[in-house]
């Protein structure tokens, strides 16, 4: 019976999760601009988000967010906030394959693109309040919740992975076919497109607000 729960979480996750969203830009960004080695850091950070929201579903944070207008608050403005600065610095850019801090280090680049898909994920209420709603349709009350928990975050976080490996494949290919105005229009895409998520988040509204 859990073996056909996981294998309907996941059936259902990677529908939601192949939907455009802010991680999988992100992927798709940085494997056009980096390439796929440092495009995983990205998504590193974007699946050690994964664990955390639905580590802090399990501890009840999305009950908090969903009930409390001051803290699904706080988290959607920082969200929106960190968004549009994305999608401004990508409009921005010169179409070059060089990182949007070009004053650091590598190590200090490879960090920022870790940090900046972590900080997404996990800045965006309505990754709480998602996993809120749809993770409890996969957990048997029944059973231990710890061990469900955990299978469900590794299930998710390995197809979000995937996911994300894929669009980053497809941006590193796209801006070799396309050279520097390719990877100019696809900056420029991709950042109307955060712009286009930040917009919808401030915007989104609590089911009971």
């Amino acid at each position: 019976m859990m073996n056909l729960t996981i294998l309907a979480f996941a059936l259902v996750s990677f529908i939601g999760i192949a939907t455009p969203g802010p991680t999988v830009l992100l992927a798709l960004t940085n494997g056009s601009r980096f390439g796929i080695r440092t495009a995983c850091l990205g998504m590193a950070g974007a699946v050690l988000s994964d664990f955390v929201l639905i580590g802090a579903v399990a501890l009840g944070l999305g009950a908090l967010l969903a009930a409390s207008e001051f803290w699904f608050a706080m988290v959607k403005w920082i969200g929106v906030g960190y968004l549009t600065f994305l999608g401004i610095m990508l409009l921005r850019s010169k179409g070059t394959l060089e990182v949007l801090h070009t004053s650091g280090s590598a190590g200090s680049s490879s960090r920022a693109v870790f940090l900046k898909s972590f900080f997404v994920a996990v800045t965006n209420p309505k990754g709480y309040l998602f996993f809120s709603a749809f993770l409890p349709q996969f957990v048997m009350p029944e059973l231990p919740q710890f061990p469900q928990y955990l299978a469900l975050a590794v299930t998710f976080a390995l197809i979000d992975f995937a996911v994300m490996f894929g669009y980053a494949v497809l941006g590193s290919r796209a801006v070799r076919l396309l050279k520097k105005s390719g990877a100019l229009w696809l900056d420029r895409i991709c950042g109307g497109a955060l712009l286009a998520l930040a917009g919808s988040l401030a915007f989104y509204r609590r089911a009971n607000a």
